[in-house]
């Protein structure tokens, strides 16, 4: 199929017009939606699809999805659909989102035209279940006109469930019932969701607030201060601080009792250990990327690997300071000038953040390690 592909700084999704009758043919709806004695059943949601499982868990649990406002919100729609001459069926875009990766096969010498493969699976939505309700619906009532409409879309492809999961989040949490401003305050209040990423939550959270921590309000919490300036989206904190957490979770049993509070405190003192050694380098965003995100989240992926050091984590219980994280980390302090925000991308080269993230994760165990 013909399509647009674009580009926004390290991420790259494609604008397609699909055929309706196509698009119908390759969606799966999360709820189950009513129109006039009919219906469209929710599509079996497997149990390892976190993104599915995670729409429908929030759809099913809020009252704007209930059976009598469901028939109304698709009637309206069905009704604006049949009314409508001269004005666009459906003016703003579909987002639909594949974990498979599509093939772009660029046309002539074009870089952003191409033809663009299709999933063998189908799309989730990510924005537009009820828009999309309605076509079908409109299709069952009007088969004569259904071929004469073209839906406007995006396609998110070959991402990760948290990437899905939090688009969803964040476009619908200023005009649905989802009245949680972000994804990590939903894990934390939704009761589906697993013990590990509720704790992950309330780590974040305290990360966020609490006056001794070296990351106090520098969290994008889509919304909160946002005056101040930020150094890391909230769920991208998380998904790093949710990989130490599942891969540690027995000695965090053991050793911190699984306490949202001595978990926060371990990874307050191992930042706070690391913004000793830094120095000035620590926070100068204008002049450094130490405390950008793409480093940020190389040294949730450095303390991941401390962790595995039983006498580092020994000397840490035992003292309950940054004194152990600072002493072992002494060496950072020369790498000032590798983080220097002029030429950092040249002295990090990767494809695109997840490499990146890598390469600055092994650079500081090098560092440490020899």
């Amino acid at each position: 199929m013909l399509a647009t592909r674009i580009r926004q700084k390290e991420g790259t999704f494609y604008f397609v017009a699909y055929k309706a009758v196509a698009l119908l043919e390759r969606i799966r709806f999360t709820s189950r939606y009513y129109f006039e004695g009919e219906e469209i059943p929710a599509a079996a949601v497997s149990e390892h699809d976190e993104v599915a499982k995670f729409i429908a868990g929030i759809e099913r649990s809020e009252k704007g999805f209930q059976r009598v406002l469901n028939r109304q919100k698709i009637k309206q729609i069905v009704n604006f659909f049949e009314t409508v001459v001269s004005q666009p069926m459906v003016p703003g875009t579909i987002l639909l989102f594949t974990d498979e990766t599509l093939r772009f096969q660029k046309l002539g010498d074009s870089e952003s035209l191409g033809h663009l493969s299709e999933p063998k699976g189908t799309y989730l939505i990510i924005d537009g279940q009820h828009r999309l309700a309605g076509l079908h619906f409109f299709r069952d009532q009007h088969p004569d006109q259904i071929d004469q409409v073209e839906v406007p879309c995006l396609l998110f492809d070959g991402r990760s469930a948290d990437f899905a999961t939090e688009m969803f989040v964040i476009i619908n949490s200023t005009h649905t019932r989802i009245n949680r401003s972000h994804l990590v305050d939903l894990y934390e209040k939704v009761s589906w969701e697993s013990p590990e990423k509720k704790f992950t939550a309330k780590v974040v959270n305290l990360l966020y607030a609490e006056a001794d921590s070296p990351l106090q309000y520098k969290i994008n919490r889509l919304g909160g201060r946002s005056k101040q300036e930020k150094w890391i989206l909230q769920s991208e904190i998380f998904n790093e601080l949710l990989k130490v957490v599942t891969a540690h979770k027995r000695w965090m049993e053991s050793h911190l009792g699984m306490k949202a509070d001595r978990c926060y405190a371990l990874v307050r003192d191992y930042l706070k250990g690391v913004k000793d050694v830094m120095g000035d380098v620590w926070g100068n965003n204008e002049r450094y990327m130490f405390t950008r995100d793409v480093t940020l989240k190389a040294l949730m992926r450095v303390l991941d690997d401390l962790i595995v050091d039983r006498k580092l984590m020994g000397d840490w219980e035992a003292l309950r300071s940054p004194k152990p994280f600072a002493d072992l980390l002494k060496p950072w302090a020369a790498l000032g000038k590798e983080f220097r925000a002029e030429g950092f991308y040249e002295r990090f080269p990767a494809k695109g953040q997840l490499e990146r993230v890598r390469r600055v994760q092994q650079r500081l165990l090098d560092a440490v390690t020899g």
